[in-house]
């Protein structure tokens, strides 16, 4: 699995990039805000990934942070969500917005993005809605260091779920796992700690 690539963005697109790793040139798909962090052509780039795959497609999906790709993750796995509609979605709101919007069930900020309307953004936020405290948002986002939001535990909790997901659990149930495991060993609790209680929760 492609978690990230560290090359020189070659050429970019309305949503796509493509960076150029010693040669070998990685198209990403890529959220409008992450293509604007890239830069220019030649630029040097640091892009975190998900790789998704189907019956008829696979395409690696890019993003500036690893806080940006967990909530990628939140969302696709809400019921209607595809990656074309989660990106969108990370295109308007920044992950401390979307963790607010969610937080405090604003349905309408969600329903900012394209392709998302008042049906859908109001189930995003209801699924979402316990999750976002726990979330980490992007470093450098507006508000973090005031609200605390990108603590260390929160951090710990979205490595452990990440670190499920790259073992092959689907992101509701390694998110469940992991907030019973932090439920067993409390808030300050280590990733080792965390991932190995959460794969017996998940496992289970």
């Amino acid at each position: 699995m492609i978690a990230k690539l560290t090359g020189l963005l070659d050429d970019t697109g309305p949503d796509w990039a493509v960076i150029d790793v010693n040669g070998v040139g990685y198209l990403v798909h890529c959220s409008a805000r992450t293509l604007d962090h890239l830069g220019i052509r030649g630029d040097k780039v640091v892009v975190h990934t998900e790789m998704q795959v189907s019956e008829t497609d696979q395409r690696l999906i890019g993003f500036t942070s690893a806080a940006e790709r967990n909530w990628f993750r939140l969302l696709t796995a809400v019921q209607g969500v595809g990656s074309k509609v989660a990106l969108a979605i990370l295109s308007v709101l920044t992950t401390e917005e979307l963790q607010r919007a969610c937080a405090g069930g604003d349905s309408a900020m969600v329903a900012r993005a394209n392709g998302v309307g008042p049906k859908l953004a109001t189930r995003i936020v209801n699924e979402l809605k316990e999750k976002a405290g726990g979330m980490p948002v992007a470093p450098g986002s507006p508000g973090v260091a005031a609200s605390g939001a990108a603590s260390p535990a929160g951090s710990s909790s979205a490595d452990a779920v990440s670190a499920l997901q790259n073992l092959g659990f689907k992101p509701a149930i390694a998110s469940t796992a992991v907030a019973q495991a932090v439920g067993e060993l409390g808030e300050d609790a280590g990733l080792n700690d965390l991932v190995r209680v959460a794969l017996k929760k998940a496992a289970g």
